[in-house]
């Protein structure tokens, strides 16, 4: 495996749907985003699963898919905040 180089989250990037949809329904289509940053917490906060699942970010000439975005949105080197995980709150509600 070769070695990642930096990732460069202020570059601008394209969000794709998935190419193939089982269901017709008002979803999320192509969209542009000034900085992959804002991409990647789109696609992780605010997408639907299934929506996610087969939907792609290209970022210059490299592709990202479910597991790369959200490895991305992961990464200690994610520059914006992340939403809280919901299922830590209700795991110390049910503690109580």
């Amino acid at each position: 495996m070769r070695p990642l180089r930096p990732f460069n989250f202020n570059t601008s990037a394209e969000l794709f749907p998935a190419a193939i949809r089982k269901k017709k329904r008002a979803g999320f289509t192509y969209r542009r985003f000034g900085t992959a940053a804002e991409a990647v917490q789109f696609a992780m906060e605010q997408l639907p699963t299934d929506s996610l699942n087969g939907a792609y970010l290209q970022v210059e000439e490299a592709r990202f898919d479910q597991n790369g975005i959200r490895s991305l949105y992961e990464s200690e080197a994610f520059p914006l905040p992340r939403r809280p995980k919901p299922a830590a709150a209700e795991t110390d509600a049910d503690a109580a």
